[in-house]
């Protein structure tokens, strides 16, 4: 779960630039190899910003809440959230399941 405080106008990496509301979001991905050092990455205020959520994660008013682990794919769990889709391709550059996105909206 992660909490963007205000609007943000945010460029992320060459997917484009998009407006991000204030309120809840959710993203789903997976760390095929050693999910704590990568969550220790995302949560971690000084990166290079490589992945999609590394661009969200280091605009100001924008801060993690919590992470959760699942066995289920990040597919099925994205596919599970409701949720609007606020970033196109967002997450989802290797995605074969047509998901769209891997982050959601949930809204204020």
């Amino acid at each position: 779960m992660i909490d963007v405080e205000f609007p943000i106008r945010l460029r992320v990496g060459r997917l484009g630039e998009f407006i991000f509301p204030a309120g809840r979001y959710v993203y789903t991905g997976s760390a095929r190899r050693s999910m704590e050092a990568r969550l220790r990455r995302h949560f971690a205020s000084a990166k290079r910003l490589h992945w999609h959520i590394d661009y969200l994660l280091a605009a100001p008013g924008v801060r993690p809440l919590e992470a959760k682990l699942s066995s289920r794919s990040e597919c099925a769990v994205n596919r599970a959230l409701h949720g609007e889709i606020i970033a196109p391709g967002f997450g989802a550059s290797d995605c074969r399941a047509g998901c769209g996105s891997h982050l959601k909206y949930l809204g204020r």
